[in-house]
């Protein structure tokens, strides 16, 4: 695969302007090089980030002890001991969260000024596109990874009720020792109260991008974003752009960019991804999940499903809501 974007000449779906991008090996020009460094550092440290929450397991066995003998103080101590090194890493996972926030402005910031178009930015800087991909990635595989594992909020929240209780017999002690304070912990608390936080993260930093950048059309956040959800979809359903990805993952990739740009596209956009007008043809990428095994894109469904905007709104077409009802 060429670094370079390869415009396909022919009209699908009734939309000109679909785009092959290399997402394998699109490696940054000297502009792309300052943002690319700086946003490379994020997503080394996310990989690990990921790493770390696919092997969560929890406390549950210590905490369904302490909670059975709540006046064996060994027992007490056990389950605490077991628990904070715990919440030190949902705190490291939250922190993450903010350092993506910055990531993902520092990367609209190129992608949709006004020096050109969309579609241009897309062309000229494959690799900042590949790395506004690979937030996307990153964003629905830990949630995914967040949904499936309940020890995350169970572990949380044996540690705040013993945090509440430390503070009432000792508030020094409590605030002292413990690097999650309360403070701390009520905004951890909002964060892992999503069903999807590294989501709401990007949607809401999305959102703040746009309305902090006034000057700026938000047609050039929208295009870019409508534009990527085209760009996947046309690869995923074209047999001859699909057999050039070099790995098999490159396909679940490409599935979980689409999906996460949709969001994007709907929290930004004022009607949202489902509507008529919508730059987005979302009949076509829906039938694009669904065309592949259901135990592999189920999650991406529920996104669509749970954590869109405008989805249930009246200008929503029965036919869309119909392909995204649970089987």
């Amino acid at each position: 695969m060429g670094n370079l974007i390869k415009v396909l000449t022919r009209d699908i779906d009734n939309n000109t302007g679909n785009f092959f991008l290399d997402f394998e090996n699109a490696q940054p020009t000297g502009p792309e090089r300052k943002v690319w460094d700086e946003v490379n550092e994020v997503l080394v440290e996310a990989m690990e980030i990921l790493e770390e929450l696919q092997s969560y397991s929890g406390a549950g066995e210590a905490i369904r002890q302490a909670i059975q003998q709540p006046s064996e103080e060994r027992v007490q101590e056990r389950a605490w001991a077991a628990v904070v090194p715990l919440v030190g890493k949902l705190k490291k996972f939250y922190e993450f969260s903010l350092k993506l926030e910055g990531a993902l402005h520092g990367l609209l910031s190129s992608l949709t000024s006004t020096r050109c178009s969309p579609t241009q930015h897309l062309e000229q800087e494959q690799a900042l596109a590949r790395q506004f991909a690979e937030i996307l990635h990153f964003t629905l595989r830990f949630d995914e990874l967040k949904m499936t594992n309940p020890a995350i909020q169970n572990d949380f929240s044996y540690y705040r009720r013993t945090l509440s209780r430390m503070r009432i017999n000792n508030v020094s002690q409590a605030e002292e020792q413990n690097e999650v304070n309360n403070e701390l912990a009520n905004r951890m608390s909002l964060f892992y109260a999503n069903a999807t936080p590294m989501l709401k993260t990007l949607s809401d930093a999305t959102t703040k991008f746009v309305s902090e950048n006034a000057e700026l059309p938000v047609e050039n956040t929208t295009d870019c974003l409508s534009t990527m959800a085209s760009v996947c979809k046309v690869m995923l359903e074209t047999p001859e752009y699909r057999t050039r990805f070099a790995s098999e993952d490159t396909v679940l990739f490409c599935l979980r960019v689409m999906v996460g740009v949709i969001i994007l596209y709907d929290f930004v956009h004022p009607a949202g991804a489902f509507v008529k007008s919508s730059k987005i043809d979302m009949k076509g990428c829906i039938k694009v999940l669904k065309d592949q095994p259901p135990n592999s894109v189920e999650g991406l469904l529920n996104a669509l499903r749970y954590t869109t905007k405008h989805l249930n709104d009246e200008t929503t077409s029965k036919q869309i809501k119909t392909m995204l009802q649970a089987n």
